[in-house]
């Protein structure tokens, strides 16, 4: 379960590093399915250790994400 955890802290943190240093964009497909998918792992780890401020956090993480994705989706 840990790998879950570590995989989903990863994808969360590479969102953020590679929008900080301009290789993708904010509103890029990508940076929110980083966010999404790394935010349902962390949030699968977070249950696993009955850790539920950090469930709390990455719930709400996921649903701007979702939120995010289906504006985008409706852009296009």
């Amino acid at each position: 379960m840990n790998i879950l955890g570590w995989i989903g802290s990863i994808e969360v943190l590479a969102a953020y590093g590679l929008n900080s240093y301009q290789k993708i964009k904010s509103d890029s497909i990508l940076f929110y399915v980083l966010n999404l998918t790394g935010g349902l792992l962390l949030i699968l780890f977070s249950v696993y250790k009955e850790a539920y401020p950090n469930v709390f956090i990455n719930v709400v993480w996921v649903i701007i994400a979702v939120v995010a994705l289906m504006k985008l989706a409706r852009k296009q």
